[in-house]
């Protein structure tokens, strides 16, 4: 123990030798202290200045030759600064940090103030220290500008996006601002006025209900019935008697005075059948005979049911496809695509991205009583995503970053794993630095306790660190109490 303590002594002296035999030159000093980025100046105990060096005297404005020599409150009274560092520590013999700005350079800058003492305890000199934060707060004020140009033009595209869809008789929670999306409305708006059987094709989660929702608005038959059936929902032993209904006595179990279905429910109005392609082949049989001969026969019974009842279908299937493969009627296929809307998912309308994100704040805002807006660099990052789930799961993450964001704002940071992008999640990590003495243990702790700061350096909040590591944001936040 004793040799190990010598040998570091020992090594202590080398050190201190080897700095002590490097003396600078003042003009060597001076030459050094120029090269710093930060502003530096030094006064003797009075607060006289003795030294300048150059990138503080491009701060202040002032060469140095007319700076040297003049006390602080000197460079106040010229206006030179706004305020002294110096004048502070003077009074308190206490290192000062604090914010000026200059009158000259209009500059905004940090000012640390040092003092060294003798050995009576007296200021023999203060060093000064200034960095510039123009820039910086130039940065911040930008960053305050952005987000409120974003809620102006939120705003703006609220009130346009209201009068637009006011002008064409559209659902205020439409949104088009695409070309796609115009053709499909032009199309809407045409199919309305006339009473055809339409065939709604899209991706899961598209928007194909809304747009059936807006052909039945835009119709004759507006204000009537509009009865939804999820064809894929229902199980298949049932699905016929909730389409049709059945009579009493039809089967064990039924109601003692019988049942309408879902197209005599509809009567008058309309029928959406969703997922329409999952209807299994003795089902498509029955609603052929719906489609030509607008009837029904209940499940038990024999008479014949007369219906006024407009059809609207739609599938994520491609029906052309099952035709093909004969899981699905060629004749029913005929029969209900009559009029065919295909509604573009929304990789193919980004554009439209920013208005959906605004309707759903709004909606959701107000059915949880809180404040949320998204930040410009969030939007762009969620237009950048190819939403495989499409208007649906725009709508869930929405709700989800209303409900989880800590603050006002949602930032970047508060996005899922999902948006990251490729180069992202595939950083390398850096090797974890181990002691020859560390056992497994503290191995372990220790390798724990590195990536979960790495992970709150990235993401900025638990819950965000907890889902991008997998696992539950109690965790996170327990571990880091350990760590503390």
């Amino acid at each position: 123990m004793t040799e190990i303590k010598k040998e570091g002594t020992s090594r202590l002296e080398k050190v201190e030798k080897t700095l002590s035999d490097q003396v600078f030159g003042v003009e060597d000093l001076g030459m050094i202290l120029d090269c710093s980025k930060d502003g530096i100046w030094i006064t003797d105990g009075e607060g006289k200045v003795i030294y300048v060096n150059d990138t503080n005297a491009s701060m202040i404005g002032v060469s140095k030759k007319d700076l040297i020599g003049k006390s602080c409150a000197e460079l106040i009274e010229e206006k030179i600064f706004q305020s002294s560092a110096v004048m502070e520590v003077i009074k308190t013999k206490k290192a000062v940090s604090m914010m000026g700005y200059n009158y000259k350079t209009k500059l905004h800058v940090a000012i640390a103030a040092t003092p060294i003492l003798d050995e009576k305890g007296n200021i023999k000199y203060i060093v000064n220290n200034v960095r510039n934060l123009t820039e910086i707060k130039k940065l911040m004020s930008d960053m305050r500008m952005k987000d409120q140009i974003i809620h102006e033009q939120r705003q703006e595209m609220d009130a346009l996006l209201n009068v637009n869809n006011a002008k064409k008789g559209r659902s205020k929670d439409i949104v088009v601002a695409s070309k796609k999306m115009e053709l499909l409305m032009e199309r809407v708006e045409r199919v309305s006025r006339f009473d055809s059987t339409v065939l709604i094709l899209g991706e899961s989660g598209a928007g194909k209900e809304v747009i059936a929702r807006e052909v039945v608005r835009e119709g004759k038959r507006a204000g009537k019935a509009f009865i939804k059936v999820n064809c894929g929902a229902i199980p298949e032993n049932l699905l016929e008697s909730e389409l049709f209904g059945y009579e009493k006595g039809a089967f064990t179990g039924a109601d003692r005075n019988g049942k309408m279905g879902m197209f005599e429910l509809a009567d008058k109005g309309t029928i959406f059948l969703d997922e329409v392609a999952e209807l299994p082949m003795h089902l498509q049989v029955k609603l052929l005979r719906v489609l030509q001969e607008m009837e029904i026969v209940r499940v038990g019974g024999t008479k014949p049911i007369q219906l006024d009842v407009r059809v609207i279908a739609a599938t994520n299937r491609d029906l052309d496809k099952m035709v093909m493969e004969e899981t699905f009627r060629k004749d029913l296929y005929y029969r209900l695509n009559v009029v065919t809307l295909e509604v573009p998912p929304l990789r193919e309308r980004r554009e439209e991205i920013p208005q959906l994100i605004n309707v759903f704040t709004d909606n959701f805002c107000k059915k949880h009583q809180i404040e949320r807006v998204f930040t410009g660099d969030t939007i762009l990052a969620m237009m950048d995503y190819d939403w495989p789930g499409n208007i649906r799961e725009l709508q869930n993450i929405v709700e989800n970053l209303i409900i989880m964001s800590d603050g006002e704002k949602i930032d970047v940071a508060a996005l899922p794993r999902q948006f990251m992008k490729e180069e992202e999640t595939t950083q390398a990590v850096e090797p974890l630095e181990l002691d020859d003495d560390l056992n497994l243990k503290d191995a372990l702790q220790r390798a724990e306790q590195q990536i979960i700061t790495r992970a709150m350096e990235k993401y900025k909040n638990t819950r965000a660190a907890a889902e991008a590591l997998g696992v539950n944001q109690s965790t996170i936040v327990r571990k880091m109490k350990l760590f503390k």
